[in-house]
């Protein structure tokens, strides 16, 4: 890429200095490094803007159908969800859930206790 403007700031000279170290670690020009993060910054802020774009719309979509009496309320929600719910937690409380999340809880858990057997194992022989 053509570079042919030029860019002057104002930085406190500690942090010039940390910057000209750290770029002097990786082996590459601060200017290079300064450049990837305006990019950086550059392209942040355009994901933040299409972001706000996508949320509004989706409030307004969401609006639109309250308004047109397609919606449902946060008590009928919340209603759908609890009732979804009961159950599962039910389950998974008498042992019954057999979810890939709750084999990986156990393995997990026998893991950490394996591990705590272990250390406890070389506590006592020291």
């Amino acid at each position: 890429m053509l570079k042919e403007a030029v860019f002057t700031m104002k930085l406190e000279p500690e942090l010039r200095a940390e910057v000209m170290a750290a770029a002097a670690a990786v082996h590459r020009p601060a200017s290079q490094i300064l450049r990837e993060l305006m990019r950086e910054f550059v392209q942040r802020q355009r994901e933040t803007r299409e972001y706000d774009e996508f949320l509004r719309r989706k409030v307004e979509v969401g609006r639109a159908t309250m308004h047109a009496g397609l919606g449902r309320s946060n008590d009928e929600i919340e209603a759908k969800f609890t009732a979804r719910d009961v159950p599962r937690r039910r389950a998974e409380c008498e042992g019954r859930l057999d979810t890939q999340a709750q084999q990986d809880r156990i393995a997990i858990r026998k893991d950490c206790g394996n591990r705590d057997d272990r250390l406890d194992h070389r506590r006592t022989q020291r």
